[in-house]
């Protein structure tokens, strides 16, 4: 007979997901920023690196709140989401696409992100867990300004010098 689990299983199992995509993320960042064209693209994926960092940190922060340790547990939607990424570089290189691909894909992990963050937020209020909803709810908040920013940038230069 399986287990009985919990919020508070759900909450970390997810903790360590999400672990394992902002470690994955901060390696992929660098390869981003090296492969956009467009100034405010390379600047704003730059910026989110460090903002990634941040996050990391913050998650070894939450893991030591609910006195579980800071474990990674493989996470195969950001995989997918990265390697998606990849083939656009590859398959858009020098193109006025590219840009326009790699804010797609930066967008989708945002987006995947933004749901898990948001998720932990709601999970950890539930739990009487208030400081660790206060942290996960300071990333989102920045991943949700990460998405905006991207879109701006989409809006301003990058979607019509791609058509």
């Amino acid at each position: 007979m399986a287990e009985a689990k919990n919020l508070n299983d759900l909450l970390y199992e997810t903790l360590k997901d999400i672990y394992f995509a902002e470690k994955q993320i901060l390696t992929a960042l660098p390869k981003m920023a090296e492969a956009a064209q467009s100034a405010d693209l390379k600047q704003a994926f730059e910026t989110h690196k460090g903002e990634t960092e941040t996050h990391v940190a913050r998650l070894e922060e939450v893991f030591e709140l609910i006195g579980k340790p800071a474990q990674q547990k493989t996470c195969n939607a950001i995989l997918g989401i990265i390697e998606e990424g990849k083939e656009v570089i590859v398959e858009f290189d020098g193109t006025d696409a590219l840009d326009a691909g790699l804010i797609a894909g930066a967008q989708a992990v945002e987006h995947y992100e933004i749901s898990r963050y948001g998720t932990m937020v709601s999970w950890a209020k539930r739990l009487g867990m208030d400081e660790v909803a206060e942290l996960l709810a300071q990333t989102l908040d920045e991943e949700e300004t990460t998405d905006e920013l991207l879109s701006e940038i989409a809006e301003a230069e990058v979607n019509a010098e791609a058509a």
